[in-house]
């Protein structure tokens, strides 16, 4: 006789408050639960999933952590506006000639937010997997990388680390700690290194302690990393950067042209 389990039997082994923050985290980013609007009550969420009422606040209180929901003490609780944010790789690819904001940082701030990079830190590093291979060279091979941190709203929203070529970098502003006036696409273009073509990775993964607490998660929800290849003249990788954002709070927007 063979004993029912989660395996055998498809059932979900999390908690049950896990199980319906899931449910309900899935159409709050779906949009069938807009934002603004109420979460079901209490009562209708302990008939529909057939719970208790601690169970059901639990549930509620995983998506008030993770900056889905708000609602106080005697309070609907609604889902938060700008619950989910659209990022479109392309727009952070360009550059600005005028010493204005960045396309990216443009484009947060006509959606009424306001948005920053602090620039953590610029140093010569090893790399070794992925960013090696990207960049061409052997593992343990030197690289000038650039890490920043993206905010939004004064909440961090990105870690982001660029990786260059040290006969590119060195002696050039990329290898300098601070901020690079118009851009990198810019610079690049101006050191004789133009951006030509850029390649995207993503996946979704563990987020390591680093980013844990860098980007304050609120509990084991998958990041979404990008590894980005920027390609110049003749194919040859001119910058590597690895970006890092809460994967419950973004997506990524992609558009092509049939070819």
């Amino acid at each position: 006789m063979t004993v029912p389990n989660a395996e055998t039997e498809g059932l979900d082994p999390r908690p049950l408050h896990a199980r319906i923050a899931a449910d309900l985290r899935d159409e709050i980013m779906s949009g069938s639960l807009a934002p603004g609007a109420k979460l079901p009550s209490t009562t209708q969420l302990k008939a529909r999933f057939d719970a208790s009422n601690a169970t059901i606040q639990k549930a509620v209180q995983l998506l008030k952590d993770e900056g889905l929901a708000v609602g106080r003490a005697g309070a609907a609780v609604t889902v938060r506006e700008n619950r989910q944010r659209t990022v479109r790789p392309a727009r952070s690819l360009a550059g600005t000639e005028d010493g204005g904001a960045y396309p990216w940082l443009a484009e947060v701030a006509e959606r009424g937010a306001a948005a920053r990079s602090t620039l953590l830190a610029v140093e010569t590093v090893v790399v070794a997997g992925d960013v090696a291979e990207a960049l061409g060279c052997p593992e343990g091979s030197r690289a000038v990388c650039r890490r920043q941190l993206i905010s939004i709203n004064d909440e961090p929203a990105e870690l982001v680390s660029s990786y260059y070529p040290p006969d590119i970098a060195d002696g050039t502003p990329l290898a300098e700690p601070r901020r690079i006036r118009g851009g990198t696409p810019t610079l690049l273009a101006g050191l004789g290194f133009p951006p030509r073509r850029s390649v995207d990775r993503v996946s979704a993964t563990v987020a390591t302690q680093k980013q844990y607490t860098s980007l304050r998660l609120p509990g084991d929800l998958p990041v979404l990393r990008t590894l980005r290849t920027v390609y110049g003249d003749g194919g040859r990788p001119v910058e590597v950067t690895v970006m890092v954002k809460a994967g419950h709070l973004y997506e990524l927007r992609y558009e092509f042209t049939p070819e």
